[in-house]
């Protein structure tokens, strides 16, 4: 897979973002998506492969996979990447759009086209608010799925068409939680930066417009 276009925007996004914008955009891009790439992904190349049953029943090693593992922790993980990195497509094309007004206005109805203000402002809260809820959608989706963050070294099947109760064996189960745990640890600190920017963007306007209104009381 290639991860060229969720680069690129990244790197469109951390333009207009504040520095805490800027930190979500390194941990994003650093400990999550180069990561996955350079290693993540090799871990659970082979997962079906290597997932083995003590029974050579036909169909039980496949049943049992995918009861365990209905969705595969590195795709549901390269998923998780996509879907919350979206809601900056926001801003990028609310920016895009300001300087297509202006473009075709042929004046500058801006300052700043890039600027964090006015709509543009509440363009980038509701992608910091639906950016949060996806890391936490997710989480939730991973701790549902594999009933907690865990992935265990034996697991007993006894579905159909196994004969009886077989054990089965999860292959490299300590590297997988390492990266388990990594990823789960990565998400909550991309949901609090998401938080901290959120809430310094409001406490900052909040005193901006707070400012203004006294400045005009007073004149």
């Amino acid at each position: 897979m290639s991860w060229a276009f969720l680069r690129d925007l990244l790197s469109g996004v951390n333009k207009y973002s504040t520095g805490i914008g800027r930190i979500w955009v390194a941990v994003v891009f650093m400990f999550r998506l180069l990561v996955y790439v350079a290693a993540a992904e090799n871990i659970w190349k082979y997962e079906h492969d290597e997932f083995e049953c003590n029974v050579k029943q036909p169909g039980c090693e496949n049943v049992c996979f995918d009861h365990f593992f209905p969705v595969s922790h590195i795709r549901l993980w390269a998923l998780q990447l996509i879907v919350v990195s979206t809601p900056s497509l926001l801003v990028v094309f609310h920016v895009a759009y300001r300087e297509s007004r202006e473009k075709h206005h042929n004046q500058k109805l801006y300052r700043n086209p890039g600027k964090i203000d006015g709509g543009l402002l509440c363009t980038y809260l509701v992608s910091l608010i639906l950016k949060t809820g996806l890391e936490i959608v997710f989480l939730v989706l991973f701790y549902q799925l594999y009933n907690g963050f865990k992935i265990p070294r034996l697991v007993k099947c006894d579905i159909q068409p196994c004969p009886n109760t077989v054990d089965c064996f999860i292959s490299k189960p300590t590297e997988k939680m390492i990266f388990l745990y990594f990823l789960v640890a990565t998400s909550c600190l991309c949901i609090v930066l998401n938080l901290s920017e959120l809430s310094y963007l409001v406490f900052k306007y909040s005193i901006k417009c707070y400012l203004k209104r006294y400045t005009k009381k007073q004149q």
